[in-house]
């Protein structure tokens, strides 16, 4: 069975018991407490918690999602022949109990019983599953034991008790929603997670129970994908295959000789950055023999450039882009080892357009936002260009140390880009005693200087940092962000005067390149709608209109008929602020204290997210 007809068969299966099916959240979540979408459930946590109101926003419920997810855990686990950084996740979800609307154990694993017995056609005989046994704070999950055993019929031998560590599931975060779980496996392999969110995690890890308890599963569709169609490894399922398969031809299984790392590096980036051109590139040796232990390490590489490319692709579809921070200094790492790649292992081949035609090729039906290929290539081709010229200063300065210490390594990274992981790669003889946590320690003091500097300047108001939306680390990044947060009221604004009072705010993402603004509407934006949205900004902007603000109760708030966030639950005294009469909204900070210390904004991008919803990238320039 192949991917796309097992994850249209999900869908299906729960559209068809009473659940709406919602489209992949973004890979950069609303979420602040994660760097990346790390589960089908995040996007969802608002409901969980009664932030946001499912039955408004969905119809019903019940949902059942297809989530892009990406984990950073498994970045150097990589190579081998299960682990991932990108992944996508099959989810059911529900934010009820039975009578309410929802449902619970009950339904939550006899659906999934049914759905891999009756719908994908496994043999019961082939499943095995886990449930919480309990410990000193949380019962044993009996009732899940019970439906399995005693209604599904399935053996106690088949039934395995195990504790938190195991069957205790969430939350994403450092808080949230979060309970036991029931997993189950198919051949001794675990393919989906039910987790029963009967507990909040608080910040200082103490438990309370949820008042609403919900239900949120997880079914990694590669691992799916390579039970039902009897491969070997996920890169021999239909999601790599084709890749691999291109990678193969173009990846060369003869490695070069075995001279030092380091002069193995600066040769070939010499070659390759600096005479690129000027002469013929050196030639492989075809008729060297490759011996066994290159095979595997040949593997190794395939399946390390296939998950980063792929990877890459769908980061940079959702607006990530190459940095040393974040989110985007996670797709530059992915994007410098497979560029290091192409030297150590002397790749003339042009990865990146074999890799955006397979992704859209394979996923576009799926996922439209791949379908941005020529912007997608733009920004890879531009990092390339970008480590091409790090690599070849880095690499003189590499010459000049007998060892690299963690601060040296800091020091390489900082100033030519070249994180510790492509040191290990480039000069593994000098790095060998370089631990990864001390780098990180260095990295750590860093961004504690900084920080420190930021609280200085702005009085100690550090938290606008992490409000969420906005993202900054340095004073003059949170000036630019400010004037962006600022500029983004004006957006909503003036995209309700130009098209209607149906727009609402669906989210926003702040850095210091642009701001990201999500709401609703269900069609393309003309050009001409574009140029009078930005013009009404312009004009609102230059009119340098005060930046103002009243602390009102929520009700009284409500009833001055500002903007807000429909999916956010507010406080009970909130901030008003009024640009003028141009602008009113509930927010939080921070802002300038005119229009006119904006600047000027224009729309760089608009797109669809989803269904009846768009987006817009707009950056801000000074006067």
């Amino acid at each position: 069975m192949d991917s796309n007809k097992i994850r249209k068969k999900f869908l299906d299966f729960f559209q068809e018991r009473g659940h709406a099916v919602v489209s992949s959240s973004s890979l950069v979540p609303d979420d602040p407490s994660v760097l990346l979408t790390t589960a089908g459930m995040q996007q969802f946590k608002p409901y969980y918690v009664g932030k946001a109101d499912p039955m408004r926003d969905f119809g019903s419920k019940n949902t059942a999602s297809a989530q892009k997810c990406f984990r950073t855990s498994d970045i150097d686990a990589v190579g081998d022949e299960t682990h991932l950084t990108f992944f996508e996740m099959l989810g059911n979800f529900s934010f009820g109990l039975p009578g309410q609307g929802g449902y619970f154990k009950k339904e939550t694993i006899r659906w999934a019983y049914e759905f891999i017995v009756n719908e994908l056609g496994v043999s019961r005989d082939r499943l095995t599953v886990t449930i919480f046994a309990g410990d000193s704070d949380i019962p044993e999950d009996k009732e899940s034991y019970n439906i399995w055993h005693k209604e599904i019929g399935l053996p106690e031998s088949r039934i395995k008790k195990h504790g938190r560590q195991d069957n205790f599931w969430g939350p994403t975060g450092n808080e949230g929603p979060c309970g036991p779980t029931t997993e189950i496996y198919i051949d001794g392999v675990e393919i989906w997670n039910l987790v029963f969110n009967e507990y909040y995690k608080n910040p200082d890890k103490t438990l309370r129970k949820l008042a609403n308890p919900g239900v949120d599963t997880g079914m990694g569709l590669e691992r799916l994908a390579v039970m039902l169609q009897g491969t070997g490894n996920v890169f021999e399922t239909d999601l790599f295959h084709p890749l691999v398969s291109k990678l193969r031809e173009n990846v060369p299984p003869v490695f070069r000789a075995a001279t030092t790392e380091l002069q193995k590096a600066r040769s070939f980036a010499e070659q390759k950055f600096l005479e690129r051109g000027v002469g013929e590139p050196r030639r492989r040796n075809e008729a060297t023999p490759v011996p066994t232990e290159m095979q595997a390490e040949h593997e190794r590489v395939l399946r390390v450039l296939a998950d980063h490319l792929r990877a890459s692709v769908f980061l940079i579809a959702d607006g990530v882009r190459p940095s040393n921070k974040e989110a985007g200094y996670i797709l530059r790492r992915l994007l410098r080892r497979i560029l290091a790649y192409g030297i150590t292992y002397d790749i003339h081949a042009d990865l990146f357009p074999m890799a955006v035609d397979f992704v859209e090729d394979n996923y576009g039906d799926w996922y439209l936002e791949v379908k941005k290929t020529k912007e997608i290539l733009e920004v890879l081709s531009e990092e390339k260009t970008k480590f091409e010229k790090a690599l070849t200063l880095g690499v003189k300065e590499i010459e000049k140390y007998d060892s690299i210490a963690a601060k040296d390594a800091f020091y390489i990274y900082e100033t030519f880009g070249l994180p510790w992981e492509l040191l290990r790669e480039l000069a593994p003889a000098k790095v060998k005693d370089l631990d990864q946590k001390a780098w990180e320690e260095e990295l750590k003091k860093h961004q504690e200087i900084s920080r420190a500097g930021l609280e200085k300047k702005f009085g100690g108001h550090g938290l606008i940092l992490d409000t969420g939306e906005l993202k900054a680390s340095t004073p003059e990044e949170v000036e630019i962000v400010t004037r962006l947060h600022t500029a983004t009221h004006l957006l909503q604004a003036a995209l309700r005067k130009v098209l209607g009072p149906e727009v609402k705010q669906m989210g926003s993402d702040i850095t210091a390149e642009r701001t990201r603004f999500d709401f609703s509407f269900n069609r393309k934006l003309t050009n001409e709608e574009v140029t009078r949205v930005e013009d009404l900004v312009n004009e609102a902007i230059q009119k340098d209109l005060p930046v103002s603000y009243q602390e009102l109760p929520i009700e009284e708030a409500k009833k001055t008929k500002a903007l807000y966030f429909f999916k956010e639950k507010y406080p009970e005294q909130v901030k008003v602020y009024s640009m003028g009469e141009f602008s009113k909204e509930f927010c939080g900070g921070p802002h300038v204290t005119n229009t006119l210390k904006v600047g000027k904004l224009k729309i760089t991008k608009q797109e669809a997210v989803g269904a009846g919803v768009r987006r817009i990238r707009a950056v801000v320039s000074q006067n």
